[in-house]
């Protein structure tokens, strides 16, 4: 199989395959959290970290207003092209999210699966927040998912999915090369395995994410006074299940609301 070694973001069309397949269960649980915890109507949605706009383009065409940020051009390209072609306003643009200001407040944001690990050190991350917060109504809610660092022995340190769509098929693995605690650092290895009539190949890259354990997620939130946590769920998405975060746990969705 020819490798090319590629920024995996860099193609849109096989990361919206992998990654949207699963668009359902975040979808509703996005509109129960929407009732259970905003203190207020939610019209207006933000996403940072939008990516392929998987999730902007099905809450759009439940009639809310939505719009996302990301920084790469591709997936910016890719996801305002969709809303697009289903007759949405192109409501992506380039942007980081450790520094954005929005025309218009907004009732809730959410960013499902990691990407707010991306950001680099303590001051994108403190920023990050409180970005959110200033573009949050009161009442409003964050939606936040992201792995943690567990404190104990057992961790998940690779998974893969496969999705197919028509006669197109990726297999993706992403596993975990080396965490450096002290740098707060965790090297990650990926590859998509793309499959078509015609040919097949792999792209392979290497990226970076930052660690968080429980207690540097709690300490970001104590310099945000405006954002309360108010729920943590897991990735199973059961509305009906909160979990209590302990140094075990490792998949986390934290609600945070505007006070």
């Amino acid at each position: 199989m020819e490798t090319i070694a590629g920024h995996l973001y860099d193609f849109p069309k096989y990361y919206d395959l992998i990654f949207g397949s699963d668009w359902k269960a975040e979808y509703k649980f996005l509109l129960a959290m929407f009732q259970e915890h905003a203190r207020r109507e939610v019209k207006r949605i933000f996403e940072p970290g939008c990516g392929t706009g998987r999730l902007m383009i099905k809450l759009a065409q439940a009639g809310y207003e939505i719009s996302g940020l990301d920084l790469n051009p591709h997936a910016v390209k890719f996801c305002n092209e969709r809303l697009k072609r289903h007759g949405q306003p192109e409501t992506a643009f380039i942007g980081d999210m450790a520094n954005f200001q929005l025309k218009r407040k907004v009732d809730a944001c959410f960013n499902m699966i990691n990407t707010y690990r991306h950001l680099p050190d303590e001051a994108a991350a403190e920023s990050h927040f409180q970005c959110i917060a200033n573009c949050l109504n009161k009442g409003g809610i964050y939606v936040l998912g992201l792995h943690l660092t567990p404190q104990t022995e057992q961790r998940c340190t690779e998974e893969r999915w496969s999705a197919s769509r028509g006669s197109l098929t990726v297999n993706s693995c992403l596993w975990s090369i080396e965490v450096d605690l002290k740098k707060r650092n965790e090297r990650i290895g990926m590859t998509y395995d793309v499959y078509t009539p015609t040919k097949q190949f792999r792209i392979q890259d290497e990226t970076h994410f930052r660690t968080y354990t429980r207690q540097q997620m709690q300490r970001l939130f104590d310099v945000t006074p405006a954002l309360e946590l108010v729920e943590t769920y897991d990735f199973r998405y059961d509305t009906e299940w909160p979990i209590e975060i302990n140094d075990g746990t490792e998949d986390v969705v934290y609600i945070l609301r505007k006070k």
